[in-house]
């Protein structure tokens, strides 16, 4: 996520700033995302190479290669456009009233949404498409489940394996740019953390995509509840009347405990591929 927003930004930066590019901004984006895409593609191949083909722990050489990604966008940054924080021009909400009748629908889907809305609804049908339908996305599931099995009735498991994981980096880069492009101006280096959200959201949705969308639409209530909280009347009544209560602090650390506590209740049931993270040997019987 962090190389793909950073390519992704760097790649708005040079369009809109100094190449002053005239182009229509969904265009723009989409390009720009296709960029932090590919970006996220080749920096998860280094993933690929230590799992798949030294067959090292997944965990060990993964957060390494997090460590690498935020020091190395932080250096690039610096070497590139001499500065910590790489800046773009925030012209990519459409501001619709196609469905000004139905405001609260008008005002996610149309007047404050953006291109990577769309786009992400249509990354979770084809992947519930792809996982049900398709040989490929059958194929897949088996190498993650039983890959010896797999291996057995003739699959390429190392081709699958290499085939999840660039798949995996290409939308981990994609979701790095998609989360910038709504919440910020510039790219300072981080995504705050949502990689790792994105984990929890994973384990408590249980590897199903439907049910990754529903966990993904809980902890996103709660982040949003920590930044809107002092809109809401019934908690700004709050803050007046407890002005000695640090309520910003609460809100502000509210997602990360309701993600710990969810995940102490629920992991214990959650059901990873039988296969996941230990490293496959072509040649053991």
């Amino acid at each position: 996520m962090v190389i793909g927003a950073f390519f992704g930004v760097l790649f708005l930066h040079y369009m809109q700033s100094v190449l002053k590019v005239q182009m229509n901004p969904q265009l723009l984006l989409l390009l720009a995302l296709i960029v932090a895409g590919i970006a996220g593609l080749i920096f998860s191949s280094l993933l690929g190479f230590l799992a798949i083909k030294m067959r090292a722990d997944q965990t060990i050489g993964g957060t390494a290669l997090n460590l690498l990604a935020a020091a190395l966008v932080v250096y690039l940054s610096k070497a590139i456009v001499h500065d910590t924080r790489i800046y773009f021009s925030p012209v990519f909400e459409f501001k619709s009233n196609f469905l000004h009748q139905v405001p609260f629908v008008n005002y996610v889907f149309f007047n404050h949404a953006y291109l990577t809305t769309y786009i992400g609804i249509l990354i979770l049908i084809i992947t519930v498409l792809v996982f049900k339908y398709t040989k490929f996305g059958l194929r897949l599931s088996a190498c993650g489940e039983h890959p010896q099995a797999a291996q057995s009735a003739g699959i390429n498991v190392i081709k699958y394996r290499w085939a999840g994981v660039l798949i995996s980096g290409f939308l981990g880069g994609l979701g790095g740019l998609a989360y910038v492009i709504p919440t910020s101006i510039s790219f300072e280096g981080t995504v705050s953390g949502y990689g790792f959200l994105a984990l929890a959201v994973l384990i408590f949705g249980q590897w199903k995509p439907s049910r990754v969308l529903l966990a993904a639409i809980f902890f996103g209530f709660f982040k949003t509840l920590s930044v809107v909280y002092f809109g809401i009347d019934v908690i700004s009544g709050w803050m007046s009347s407890y002005p000695n209560i640090p309520f910003a602090m609460f809100f502000r650390i509210l997602p990360y405990v309701v993600t710990l506590i969810v995940l102490a209740i629920t992991s214990k049931k959650s059901r990873a591929p039988k296969a996941s993270g230990i490293p496959f040997d072509p040649l053991a019987g």
